[in-house]
């Protein structure tokens, strides 16, 4: 869709569209980091490992080497000694393997993780077509690569020369050394060499970690449209999240109605806000507000009100402070409670007179009651 509509990928790529390209296999990689990893940790472990290396491989080849004329002669002797030295052989390369492994392993996990996908294995047509090929290896990505190994070897090779001709009398004077010691000198030789080039590796990785970093995201760069596009999916259509909204709001205002019945009191503006008040002082620590409305909201919660005997009164600056702080299902707020309590004194008040007379009094349509100069704080004083 970026493509048709001509826009350009300038926005950050998203947490979704970074999930997406690792499900795919796309994740950044740096081939230079691993390789200079992999022979450091290889040139360290066979300085720390290799007389121990060397020592194992003598004693095979010396094994191996002074047969008996029993074992010459025996059809299965030679596959029991191969099967043997394998063995030992084995044992003997595998704290090396095991570095080289960890150092193979630790690569990934510094660029971002280990990430295995069938997808990024599949086998896929394009990949045999010699177009496109000829494509990705002259696109500029395919250049910056090339540029990359002709460096790479022009470097090695310039230190691997400046190494051995430095070297080269060492080298010389190994033919006039014992065979034992120039062996034992060899490898030292060769060792310090190996670590010299790996270690110039070091500056490669350097440059194309940050590089591969920001090559990968600027390939999962997104459009305002993809973004767009990704948020109405990730979030629905916005006519259907209205409507569902309206839904919602519906049974919660029905919801609301049907507890106006079981309030104590109904606190009204008297026209334009309305709120149903409940308190029972064995379960609740505090009043809490059952319903609250305005205009045809509260014309409504006052009709429930008078078909049920719950008792109206008019406490204008109260109703509004209610309204406006207190949310349904909820306790009143701290700086209402001594209003609300002389409010429902004033009701259980009326409700003992009247079950002691035999009749609800001061219940029913035409009776509202009303109360003034409530205390209500400064900041809870609402003019609309």
């Amino acid at each position: 869709m970026a493509e048709d509509s001509g826009q350009e990928r300038t926005e950050d790529p998203t947490p979704r569209r970074k999930q997406q390209a690792r499900e795919k296999g796309q994740v950044a990689h740096s081939r230079e980091l691993n390789t200079m990893l992999m022979m450091l940790s290889a040139g360290i472990a066979l300085l720390v490992l290799g007389p121990a290396l060397v020592t194992t491989l003598s004693n095979l080849f010396r094994q191996n080497l002074h047969m008996s004329r029993a074992n010459i002669f025996d059809p299965g002797a030679m596959i029991r000694l191969f099967e043997s030295s394998m063995l030992d052989a084995l044992w003997g390369l595998t704290p090396f393997f095991i570095v080289v492994m960890v150092a193979a392993v630790a690569g990934p996990l510094i660029m971002g993780g280990i990430n295995f996908n069938t997808k990024a294995i599949g086998f896929k047509w394009e990949k045999l077509d010699p177009v496109k090929g000829l494509q990705r290896l002259f696109a500029w990505r395919g250049l910056v690569e090339l540029l990359k190994t002709l460096a790479k070897f022009m470097m090695i090779a310039t230190i691997a020369v400046t190494f051995l001709y430095h070297q080269l009398d060492q080298y010389l004077t190994l033919a006039h050394e014992p065979i034992k010691m120039a062996l034992a000198h060899t490898m030292h030789l060769l060792l310090r060499g190996f670590l010299i080039i790996a270690s110039s590796l070091i500056l490669l990785a350097a440059v194309d970690v940050p590089f591969q970093l920001w090559d990968h995201n600027r390939q999962l760069k997104m459009t305002f449209q993809e973004i767009r596009d990704e948020n109405k999916e990730n979030e629905g259509n916005p006519e259907v999240r209205g409507r569902v909204r309206r839904l919602q709001k519906e049974m919660a205002q029905r919801r609301m109605m049907t507890e106006v019945p079981n309030a104590d009191v109904v606190v009204t503006n008297p026209e334009h806000y309305a709120v149903a008040l409940k308190y029972d002082p064995e379960t609740m620590p505090a009043p809490v507000l059952l319903a609250k409305g305005a205009d045809l909201m509260a014309i409504q919660i006052r009709n429930i009100a008078r078909e049920h005997n719950v008792m109206i009164l008019e406490a204008p600056p109260l109703a509004r402070a209610l309204h406006h702080t207190t949310e349904i299902d909820a306790e009143i707020p701290a700086g209402l409670y001594l209003a609300v309590a002389q409010v429902l004194a004033y009701v259980f008040q009326l409700k003992r007179a009247g079950k002691s007379r035999g009749r609800t009094q001061g219940y029913g349509p035409g009776k509202p009651h009303r109360m003034n100069n409530l205390p209500i704080p400064d900041d809870m004083q609402f003019d609309s």
